[in-house]
């Protein structure tokens, strides 16, 4: 009977990985955090959250060991608690995408229609390295300060429209964001195509460039 009860004790200690991940709305947050530290206040604007909502959420992370938090005077930030926890969620999609008709459903409704061509990183690589191609992320400035692909030109997804001048119009345009999952580059790369630039984006995203232990670079745009 001891051994029995030691085996329950185990098995609802790893239940609570999955507790803490059953939640569309702490599924974002743990999305949102996979692009660097942020502070409650920022996390809950970006995520349409009032601020106790946001909290709450972050704090059931914070206990199952998801995420960390740390004070800055009156400025609360989490962080992941570590490249495995990025990994889970990577993982987690995956099998979702893999195993859930409804998650593909839900995915092509939420990207929109496959209308824009993507490229692997390996030949983004090769592009680049050819000086054929410009990189584009169109993230928040934040998220890219935190960290983005070597070379990547910031020009957030909400400013692009006014800033096209900024890329060179012989230049072929990859562009990319937070990760498969992301908009912003659909939009961007529709968008360049309505004004008559060649681009393609990225299949993936910043995590997965990450977590395939590709080079990154931090500091804000200049």
């Amino acid at each position: 009977m001891a051994e029995e009860s030691a085996k329950g004790t185990l098995f609802a200690q790893l239940a609570r990985i999955g507790k803490a991940l059953g939640n569309g709305t702490r599924l974002e947050l743990l999305d949102l955090l996979t692009q660097g530290p942020r502070s409650v206040a920022d996390l809950a604007g970006t995520a349409r959250l009032g601020l106790t909502t946001a909290s709450a959420h972050l704090q059931a992370l914070k206990r199952a060991g998801l995420v960390t938090a740390t004070r800055h005077g009156t400025t609360i930030e989490y962080a992941l608690a570590g490249e495995d926890v990025a990994a889970l969620w990577l993982r987690l999609r995956e099998v979702a995408d893999a195993r859930l008709a409804d998650v593909g459903s839900a995915t092509r409704s939420y990207l929109g229609p496959d209308d824009t061509e993507e490229i692997t990183r390996e030949e983004l690589l090769r592009r680049v390295a050819d000086g054929r191609a410009v990189v584009l992320d169109v993230r928040p400035g934040p998220e890219f300060a935190a960290g983005h692909i070597p070379g990547a030109v910031s020009i957030p997804i909400d400013e692009l429209a006014d800033r096209l001048e900024e890329i060179p119009a012989d230049q072929e345009i990859v562009a990319y964001c937070r990760g498969a999952l992301c908009v912003f580059s659909h939009d961007a790369v529709r968008l360049l195509a309505g004004h008559g630039r060649r681009a393609v984006r990225l299949t993936e995203g910043f995590l997965e460039w990450r977590l395939a232990g590709q080079p990154v670079t931090a500091g804000a745009a200049r």
